[in-house]
């Protein structure tokens, strides 16, 4: 049974005629699209925004329109995947490096919904090298306020580049550790000139959507519902 495939075709079932949905980065966000498209193959009325260059390209050849964000008052519904997120709802995005795009849509949606297999779900964050989106102009000296806080800064790289994100930046993933102190953490890099965004998505969907070998799991967010 694939894990990824059938969490992301179960989110599908919470979609709606007439929405505008934000669709996600990623290997089970892959799932999830082609659903959608599926879909709209068969008459659905949708509208999406895109997180990432990669999932506009799969949504133009599945024919799912497209808008852009700034087209939109609204999101109805967000779907993507994380990294890592624990029974708190805190999780890690950005291993794709759409994390600064993935925020702004996950914070413009009404409601929001996190796919993944069950690897993903864990005790303690931290695990997963925590990503930061950073500008280029000056970025030495803000990765060497990242390791003045002994949080092991590494630029990603791509074939023996700099990785660049859809918006021209950096990313920087952090090998801290788990547990992470989340609120230490997050005040720590927020204050550092040259950080864009962090990839910690804390309590911000309404529910989880997990595949296991056997079965797929929904868990619900009762905080936010």
């Amino acid at each position: 049974m694939n894990k990824k495939k059938i969490a992301g075709e179960k989110a599908v079932e919470y979609i709606k005629d007439g929405m505008i949905l934000g669709l996600g980065t990623g290997s089970t966000a892959y799932y999830m699209i082609n659903k959608v498209g599926e879909l709209v193959k068969k008459g659905m009325k949708l509208k999406a925004v895109a997180t990432s260059k990669s999932t506009e390209i799969l949504a133009e050849e599945l024919k799912i329109p497209l808008v852009l964000i700034d087209e939109v008052d609204k999101i109805d519904l967000a779907i993507d995947g994380v990294d890592e997120i624990d029974r708190e709802f805190n999780a890690i995005k950005g291993g794709g490096g759409a994390l600064f795009r993935e925020k702004i849509v996950a914070n413009l949606a009404k409601k929001v919904i996190w796919i993944m297999d069950d690897s993903k779900l864990v005790e303690n964050i931290g695990e997963f090298p925590l990503p930061v989106e950073i500008l280029p102009y000056g970025y030495k000296h803000t990765i060497k306020k990242l390791e003045n806080y002994s949080l092991k800064p590494i630029i990603r790289m791509r074939e023996n580049k700099i990785f660049i994100t859809d918006n021209g930046n950096y990313i920087v993933d952090l090998h801290i550790g788990k547990p992470i102190n989340i609120s230490d953490i997050y005040s720590k890099i927020s204050r550092i000139p040259g950080v864009l965004e962090i990839g910690l998505f804390i309590n911000m969907c309404n529910f989880i959507i997990v595949g296991t070998n056997n079965e797929v799991k929904v868990i619900e967010n009762k905080i936010l519902n």
